[in-house]
């Protein structure tokens, strides 16, 4: 009964984003419209009258049990920390799973990076485990991370890129093409430590949204692009030279 309510639920929207009202419906159906909301508001309508609004709205059955499908899939917000581990544990496991987030498809990891094949797979089958993708045919990749996923907080996943990649990636004079860094020093009561700080929540925001905007573009107008919004009060030891002129 349970999975008929959702499935009823699942047609209505779809009803809905086909700009199809109850009166078009009963139309189509040749019952009256009072029918049509009885059959939506009780949950109740034969296999046959289900295929037929299908029909109404240009999909097929199997397509309305998918689209049930995919909204009973809770996209996931994180991972555990034995799960980041696993990922963190394997370089390349590592790298697919990067790729991945940034909407890149097998073929283009393989025309990018000298990897197997094979190995690719496998590491896409890994995620699916992990729930991280659903693997399709001919191994498309469909993301099921919800718009708010996060690493652990100084887990895993975290604690590999502050120790391995912090160094290469500020051993720049950030004057080339698409870098830029600004470091800015001040005073702030803690009111407007807050304000800052979700200012800097919301920019963050604006650069996923930016990134999920671009992932339909072409791989060759895209590029990888990493950015590091940080912020620490001075006395918790940011400045070891000046540490030495501090009162006890």
């Amino acid at each position: 009964m349970a999975q008929t309510t959702q499935l009823i639920n699942v047609l209505k929207k779809a009803l809905k984003a086909h700009g199809k009202t109850y009166a078009d419906t009963a139309k189509h159906l040749e019952i009256s419209e009072a029918s049509v909301k009885r059959g939506f508001s009780q949950k109740n309508f034969s296999l046959q009258r289900l295929d037929r609004i299908c029909q109404m709205i240009g999909i097929e059955f199997t397509d309305l049990l998918q689209m049930l499908k995919d909204s009973a899939a809770a996209p996931i917000r994180g991972l555990s920390i034995e799960q980041e581990k696993e990922i963190v544990s394997d370089v390349e496991l590592l790298l697919i799973t990067i790729c991945v987030l940034h909407r890149w498809n097998l073929q283009q990891i393989l025309d990018y990076f000298n990897l197997a094949e094979l190995d690719c797979v496998k590491h896409l089958i890994k995620l699916d485990r992990l729930k991280m993708i659903e693997l399709l045919p001919n191994n498309r990749v469909k993301l099921l991370l919800a718009p708010n996923f996060q690493w652990q907080e100084n887990g895993p996943i975290q604690q590999f890129f502050q120790k391995k990649l912090q160094t290469d990636f500020f051993n720049s004079s950030f004057k080339g093409e698409g870098e830029n860094l600004m470091v800015i020093n001040g005073t702030l009561a803690p009111s407007s430590f807050s304000v800052f700080q979700r200012k800097m929540e919301h920019l963050a925001k604006e650069f996923t949204d930016l990134s999920n905007d671009d992932a339909g573009l072409p791989l060759e107008d895209r590029d990888g692009m990493t950015a590091v919004l940080a912020m620490r009060p001075w006395g918790n030891g940011i400045f070891s030279e000046f540490n030495k002129f501090r009162r006890k």
